[in-house]
């Protein structure tokens, strides 16, 4: 049916910096990662910039960029494109924002997740906060774990409120990282008032003896207004699926023609159902010329800065993800590729997000005989890829160059 398939498997903040307790060698050169290390050595690894300069850096602006378009030019903020994969209709002057669930002590923001709630206790949580809420045009959605939609119906301000994500200011006082701007009283009452309904809730109480998570307060940020961009089947010829435990990935996935596959156990963090992400894949790229796979968890544990996390994360993407993916493609499709990389770093010693280029590694068995000179690796890792001296300045080029330039 189709005359080659690409697929991409994204680790999520993979990246890193120098760890002295792993000897000044970052999480992913220390792990065991021998499928990963495989591509890189018969294939294609070197460095890309996924975060254009002055953007921060994120994973909406990143894997925007890896799906092929120019944040700088359709990047509208990160709420519009979890609301557009949770099928909630936006208007052209509704603006929505993320809804974090958090735990905040003390004014000081203790947990970006809420203790990683259960998305049943989110339902409820988000339940009673919408009850209690009533302000004309805003409407609450729940989402998975931690991350909810809130939609402003007809924005009434020319410029989105801006705020600070809650997993950047881990340990810090939140009162210098409030909504700002046009609109920010509502978004700060709206906070204000969760906190008071949490706190009082009989049946939230209740169920913290029966659900995972510590719920204390909603956050809002990353708002925006409904993206317009083309199809990745108008752009490349690609049409196919994303297979993803976050609502980010599926949006912009949906924004740009693909369908999501959903995946029962998928949860973002480092419990996800690998598996199951994997026989996903399997089933979509039969029918399909190309896959977007992520994985949340090497990111979750940059955030918490969790080192034994991050590299359990890092060896079961490795081993459960992408040495099946290799071998299943091996096995039964004659023309394909398979890219690997993360979509921006999450330092353990920063816990947050940078813009630092991003190593990659690309496998095709079919390669052009005309291939640049590059300096062959021997595994995959941030310095090995930075030795190759393939270096990609514009991050959503990267699927042109995949499909064009090897």
């Amino acid at each position: 049916m189709y005359e080659h398939r690409l697929i991409i498997l994204l680790g999520d903040g993979m990246a890193d910096y120098p760890v002295d307790s792993l000897g000044g060698l970052t999480p992913l050169e220390a792990a065991k990662t021998p499928n990963m290390d495989y591509m890189a050595k018969n294939g294609l690894s070197g460095l890309v910039k996924t975060i254009p300069n002055g953007m921060k850096p994120g994973s909406d602006t990143a894997n925007l960029s890896i799906f092929g378009y120019d944040p700088e030019k359709f990047y509208t903020g990160r709420a519009p494109l979890e609301a557009i994969n949770m099928d909630i209709t936006l208007g052209p002057d509704d603006a929505a924002f993320r809804c974090n669930i958090v735990s905040i002590g003390n004014n000081i923001m203790e947990d970006f997740s809420g203790g990683h709630i259960d998305t049943a206790f989110t339902r409820q949580v988000i339940g009673e906060i919408s009850q209690g809420i009533n302000i004309e045009g805003i409407e609450f959605y729940p989402g998975v774990s931690y991350r909810n939609i809130l939609i402003w119906r007809n924005y009434p301000y020319k410029n989105i409120t801006g705020s600070t994500p809650p997993h950047d200011i881990q340990g810090k006082n939140i009162f210098n990282y409030l909504p700002q701007g046009e609109g920010s009283e509502v978004l700060i009452k709206i906070m204000e008032e969760s906190k008071k309904i949490i706190r009082n809730s009989l049946l939230i109480k209740k169920l913290r003896n029966t659900y995972k998570g510590d719920p204390d307060s909603v956050w809002l940020w990353g708002g925006g207004k409904k993206p317009k961009i083309r199809t990745l089947k108008e752009i490349y010829g690609l049409q196919g699926h994303t297979i993803s435990a976050v609502d980010l990935i599926h949006g912009i996935g949906k924004a740009a023609g693909l369908t999501p596959i959903p995946v029962k156990g998928a949860t973002g963090y480092i419990d996800t159902n690998y598996e199951g992400k994997a026989e996903a894949l399997f089933k979509g790229i039969k029918e399909s010329n190309f896959i977007y796979l992520h994985v949340e968890s090497p990111d979750e544990s940059g955030h918490q800065g969790n080192l034994n996390h991050k590299m359990r994360s890092i060896e079961d993407f490795d081993k459960k993800i992408v040495g099946p993916v290799l071998k299943e493609m091996k096995k039964n499709y004659k023309n394909f590729t398979i890219a690997v990389l993360p979509d921006h770093p999450t330092p353990l010693q920063l816990r947050t997000h940078t813009s630092d280029p991003v190593p990659f590694c690309i496998y095709k068995n079919r390669r052009k005989e005309a291939d640049p000179a590059y300096q062959k690796v021997e595994s995959y890792s941030e310095k090995a890829a930075k030795s190759s001296g393939l270096y990609l300045a514009e991050g959503h080029k990267f699927i042109d160059f995949i499909l064009t330039k090897i």
